[in-house]
């Protein structure tokens, strides 16, 4: 099937959908999946460090493993962001780091819909058309989609078995992700792997403070020495796929 378009009746939007299956032989069950957000910055690197290191994963503890990014196209990425990966809300709040950029956007609030599309036309489309793994999937996101990450974690933890927050934008609309983080409950099926760069400033206490007040679950917060918003996701993505893999094994 290759890489391919699609369009989604949910968002009326087209993205761009590169897939990685990995040449070995099919385990009876499929193979792992990773759904890789922004993926037009990320996919090539991830599919790479799954592609390179699950040839020794005995070592590496990385596994064969399907990989799919969902790519918004260039021209639209900065506005599709703020649409596909924040939460509908009533009214909202942009704090002062982002200097009034964002004012101008105006549209807000489509995960639900993004969720719609992952699940009710992505993910159908995909496993009908390659081997996979339903009770090993894991989705991964940085920075505003590491935030719509453990927003779906947080209202919709059917979707993914593991769920991997990079630098997570808790601080979006005034940090209203504690507010359904009073609500919930642990899943012992679910796995959440949170990681942030030492050198971001504020959203290390963010995630130190969101992490610290989860339920008793498998979960692990994993803060980079000496790394920023740029830098953690190619320095970090080894352990974030290795995280994967030992959840699976420990089923």
């Amino acid at each position: 099937m290759g890489d391919f378009l699609i369009n989604s009746k949910f968002t009326n939007y087209q993205y761009t959908i590169c897939v990685h299956v990995p040449e070995t032989e099919q385990p009876k069950e499929g193979f792992p999946i990773i759904y890789i957000l922004d993926g037009l910055s990320y996919f090539p690197l991830a599919r790479q460090v799954v592609k390179l290191q699950s040839k020794n994963s005995l070592k590496t503890k990385v596994e064969d493993s399907i990989v799919v990014g969902i790519c918004h196209q260039e021209g639209t990425m900065r506005e599709r962001r703020f649409y596909d990966f924040t939460a509908p809300s009533k009214k909202y709040h942009f704090p002062e780091h982002t200097k009034g950029k964002l004012v101008e956007l105006n549209d807000f609030g489509g995960a639900e819909n993004f969720t719609r599309f992952l699940m009710g036309e992505l993910k159908p489309l995909i496993e009908s058309q390659y081997p996979v793994n339903k009770i090993k999937q894991t989705i991964y996101g940085h920075s505003l989609s590491g935030y719509y990450v453990l927003w779906n974690f947080l209202t919709n933890p059917q979707c993914f078995q593991t769920y991997i927050a990079v630098s997570p934008s808790i601080w979006w609309n005034n940090r209203e992700l504690f507010h359904l983080l009073k609500d919930a409950s642990p899943n012992k099926l679910v796995s959440l792997f949170v990681i942030v760069g030492e050198r971001e400033g504020f959203m290390v206490d963010d995630a130190k403070h969101f992490y610290e007040e989860l339920p008793s679950m498998n979960k692990q917060l994993y803060v980079a020495d000496d790394e920023n918003h740029a830098s953690v996701v190619p320095t970090t993505l080894s352990r974030a796929f290795r995280f994967c893999s030992q959840v699976s094994f420990s089923r």
